[in-house]
């Protein structure tokens, strides 16, 4: 073995990897480095080592790489939330624009031109949704992110990516836990109350939901804890959570709203939705716009249009396109989410929608859409969902994807009767090694589709 583990080794990052971390390597073997950017030159401790690669942790930096810069939080390198904070925004987006070129080329073997990432003008404090876990360690409170691979939480009083109004409301929630002596929950044990604070915002609204999760069925001393968060005036929203279940899942289906309104309203455009805790609902509202405009670009409605959205989530694209299509088709597997696009269809008065609950890939299209939207999670499509747009052939596809490695393994199935427009990257989470990529599909001829 070239490398040995706990043994110390001056390496040179050549590259930066699928997942955010440097990678060097010593006499021809390959070492993973988290933390670290191309041009660095490194000391670092070996800490795993298998037969094709090592990871390392540095150790010191020897000389710094132009594209590296100081970090603006003092956790970026232990929680687990941000990969690239000590690398120039400018080279973050490059980076996100190779990511995409290269997944669609080696997973799905196509060459496609892609435009220039569209990225933000000020990259920090984005975030309209944060999830805390709670926990209890030698005494004292820790409410802040998970450590990278870990259970195990940092304790965060200020977050550069999450509305800054959190810090307040953070501070509150930890003021009244020890001011009261309310327990914390033990994932181990399964005993203790306290579980995680959510916070979510209304960008646009200013208005601001908190929902704590509990182990039990009541909060001791609730009249205090709403009294100490109304301090927050744009807080519209308190409500309780209940789970008690030994699980990792955070919200159970179990509410109760305790101050304030079940949900808070935020915007798309001109469209307002409201949201719950469970809302689906893009994080970065500025690029949320931004990637929404890129859809219905790629629409190019005339107004007669049938689209079906698939994944649709609470409505938000499915209203979006309603306002220039004929009709529109969203389809989503929440009941709740369902219910919730019912009534944003309801309050925003457009009518030529209907919402199914249902999994994308088990739903009988017996409608023949012009468009069909995908929106699917990050592991992409079914093959079913796959199979069943194979045998509809829509004329246009609109993929919407959070991971452009299951982009590229759909678009490898569909590339024999499709063929990509248009692929459109977007800097939805700035920092981290996330990107957003939006493609166009245009159907090829039905006589070639079937020659292959």
């Amino acid at each position: 073995m070239l490398v040995e583990k706990n043994k110390n080794y001056t390496i040179i990052i050549k590259d930066i990897g699928t997942n955010g971390e440097g990678i060097g390597a010593y006499e021809g073997f390959t070492i993973f480095v988290p933390n670290s950017v191309t041009g660095d030159e490194v000391e670092v401790r070996i800490i795993k080592v298998n037969k094709k690669f090592a990871v390392g942790k540095i150790i010191k930096i020897k000389n710094f790489s132009d594209i590296r810069i100081p970090q603006k939080c003092n956790f970026a390198t232990q929680c687990g939330g941000c990969q690239f904070q000590h690398v120039k925004y400018e080279y973050q987006l490059e980076w996100k624009q190779n990511k995409v070129k290269n997944a669609l080329y080696r997973i799905g073997g196509v060459q496609a031109d892609i435009n220039p990432i569209i990225g933000m003008t000020d990259p920090f404090y984005y975030r309209n949704k944060a999830q805390y876990p709670i926990q209890k360690i030698n005494d004292e409170i820790q409410i802040g992110f998970y450590a990278n691979k870990s259970h195990n939480i940092i304790n965060i009083d200020k977050c550069i990516i999450q509305n800054e109004i959190n810090e307040d409301i953070i501070a509150i929630v930890r003021e009244f836990i020890i001011k009261y002596d309310i327990s914390i929950y033990s994932e181990k044990n399964h005993s203790g109350l306290i579980r995680h604070l959510v916070i979510r915002s209304g960008y646009y609204n200013k208005n601001i939901m908190v929902c704590l999760v509990i182990n039990g069925d009541n909060l001791p001393h609730q009249d205090k804890f709403i009294e100490m968060l109304r301090k927050v005036t744009q807080i519209t929203s308190i409500i309780l959570n209940f789970n008690k279940n030994k699980t990792n899942v955070i919200l159970s289906d179990n509410f109760n709203t305790i101050f304030g309104a079940d949900t808070i309203q935020d915007n798309i455009g001109e469209l307002t939705f409201n949201l719950s805790p469970i809302s689906f609902f893009q994080v970065n509202p500025i690029q949320t716009k931004i990637l929404y405009d890129i859809v219905e670009e790629y629409a190019d409605l005339k107004g007669n249009e049938t689209i079906v959205d698939l994944y649709c989530g609470i409505g938000t694209i499915t209203l979006t396109l309603a306002k220039k299509a004929g009709k529109v088709y969203g389809i989503e597997v929440v009941d709740q989410a369902i219910k919730d696009a019912q009534q944003n269809a309801l309050q925003n008065n457009i009518d030529n929608v209907e919402f199914i609950t249902g999994k994308a890939e088990e739903i009988n299209f017996e409608a023949h859409p012009d468009i069909v939207v995908l929106d699917p999670p990050r592991k992409g499509c079914e093959l079913s969902l796959i199979k069943t747009l194979l045998t509809m052939l829509p004329p246009k596809i609109i993929y919407i994807s959070c991971d452009p490695a299951t982009l590229a393994r759909d678009i490898s199935y569909l590339k024999e009767n499709y063929s990509i427009e248009k692929v459109q990257p977007v800097d939805m989470f700035p920092h981290t090694n996330h990107v957003e990529t939006v493609c166009l599909l245009s159907r090829k001829d039905p006589q070639n589709c079937f020659s292959s």
